[in-house]
């Protein structure tokens, strides 16, 4: 937002407050990764902005798959602030692909290829997708785990209520949308106390 704004540099002090921390944190925690800065003057907003972006892997494109194209996952590949963060949807698979093509394609304003989830290996290999997307009803969401796997996408977002197993050398990030809002109904409920 500094940048958008056309600020050139930036204080541990204003960032700290932007965090919620404290100016000697910022610091500390940079430093665990490098020189950034300048003593007395700060830091320079572009070149720390792709210092971290290095730091995070988000100098590059990742490359997505979504399994599953019913309201959530429909949403996701509908969604355009993926291509603003590098990320990039390269394949939708769906156990009926004729059945959503037309309402994706309606939104989308260009036909979409969904395809079924029974070629994802070949489709992950040919289009090098780093991530898939999990949005199945959960009675599915381990059988999609093994396909990708199988398929060796390394990076797995899964948004289905069920803890899913996968082998040493994947990654699993669960977005239980219930846990999130049980989180601010408890922080309220404390607020009301």
């Amino acid at each position: 937002m500094l940048e958008e704004k056309g600020e050139v540099v930036v204080s541990s002090a204003q960032l700290a407050y932007a965090c919620g921390v404290n100016a000697a944190q910022v610091r500390k925690d940079l430093a665990y990764f490098g020189e950034f800065g300048i003593r007395g003057v700060g830091y320079y907003i572009k070149d720390l902005y792709d210092d971290i972006k290095n730091i995070l892997g988000l100098n590059r494109e990742w490359r997505m798959a979504i399994i599953g194209i019913g309201n959530l996952g429909a949403s996701l590949l509908l969604y355009k602030d993926f291509l603003k963060k590098n990320y990039k949807i390269v394949a939708a698979f769906d156990i009926d692909p004729s059945g959503v093509v037309g309402r994706v394609s309606e939104k989308m304003g260009k036909p979409v290829e969904i395809l079924h989830p029974d070629r994802l290996k070949d489709v992950a290999k040919e289009r090098k997708i780093d991530i898939a997307i999990i949005t199945t009803p959960a009675s599915e969401a381990q059988k999609v785990a093994d396909k990708i796997v199988e398929a060796n996408i390394k990076g797995i977002l899964n948004f289905t209520p069920v803890q899913i197993k996968v082998p040493k050398g994947f990654v699993v990030k669960n977005v239980y949308f219930t846990n999130v809002l049980d989180n601010v109904a408890y922080l309220l409920h404390l607020k009301r106390r």
